[in-house]
């Protein structure tokens, strides 16, 4: 089955709300439930961020490739996975999803449905742990899709879990999610004038894994002698011999269904 535009950028909004609302709600229950413990209220919010992107990266795969990320947008727009107006639209909805998320999660918890967050995460040090956290991801997406295509929800998910300890900023590795958190002045919100910075690093630190994988791994996408992409977008990527992030999401979610365009691709040697 071949998805439009309009049904990848709906995959891209609900999944992102989902998301979003899955780390700011996790970070308000683990506050109520944790008794002034940080460190619990910060493991019940890794746990649920992490299962929850591991079943949305599955969830949503097959029909839009399931970023979820603006900063993995950009880079798939760069390896030419997807065109620049449609990696434009995906950022736009990916932005209005989590804050849609955020207000659910308000809701959810009774509380107003926003808050301007005066949660302080300032200093070079947390800027420095974004662009760790997003070199990192990107790179976990860039070299499992490229060798071991089948694996990249569950390093994803928990990459990021495991991320969310050893960063001194909890891993925010995401402009959309860090725009949301911002409109939560919960556990896991982030002061406004605290967030351009964040973003910039996480573009900056997206950007350098690509480079580095395009260097490291020329011309390895995950090539196999048929591939059924039911997505246009990684079809564009294939065709320009480019690692499309959103096709490889899609083959690492097992998806088999019946699609009105295959494309056939040698296998290459190396």
């Amino acid at each position: 089955m071949k998805f439009n535009l309009r049904a990848r950028l709906t995959a891209e909004f609900v999944g992102s709300a989902f998301l979003v609302a899955a780390v700011v709600g996790s970070g308000i229950m683990g506050e109520r439930l944790a008794g002034g413990n940080v460190a619990i209220a910060l493991l019940a919010n890794t746990i649920a961020t992490g299962a929850a992107l591991l079943a949305l990266i599955l969830t949503f795969g097959p029909i839009s490739g399931a970023h979820l990320n603006p900063a993995v947008t950009v880079a798939d727009a760069i390896e030419h996975g997807i065109s620049w107006p449609d990696a434009l639209a995906y950022i736009t909805v990916q932005c209005a999803g989590g804050v849609a998320g955020a207000i659910i999660a308000h809701l959810m918890f009774g509380l107003r449905w926003y808050s301007v967050s005066t949660h302080s995460r300032h200093g070079w040090s947390l800027v420095l742990s974004e662009f760790v956290a997003t070199f990192g991801l990107l790179s976990v997406i860039w070299g499992c899709s490229r060798l071991r295509s089948g694996a990249v929800p569950f390093a994803v998910a928990s990459y990021i879990t495991a991320a969310y300890w050893f960063t001194a900023s909890t891993s925010f590795a995401n402009p959309a999610v860090t725009i949301a958190r911002s409109l939560s002045d919960t556990f896991a919100g982030i002061r406004p004038s605290d967030v351009p910075l964040f973003i910039v690093a996480q573009i900056a630190g997206a950007l350098c894994a690509t480079f580095l994988f395009r260097w490291l791994v020329p011309n390895r996408s995950a090539y196999a002698g048929q591939v059924v992409v039911p997505h246009s977008a990684a079809l564009r990527s294939f065709k320009e011999n480019r690692m499309s992030v959103g096709a490889n999401f899609l083959l690492a979610s097992g998806y088999t269904g019946q699609t009105t365009e295959t494309l056939a691709i040698p296998i290459l040697p190396g």
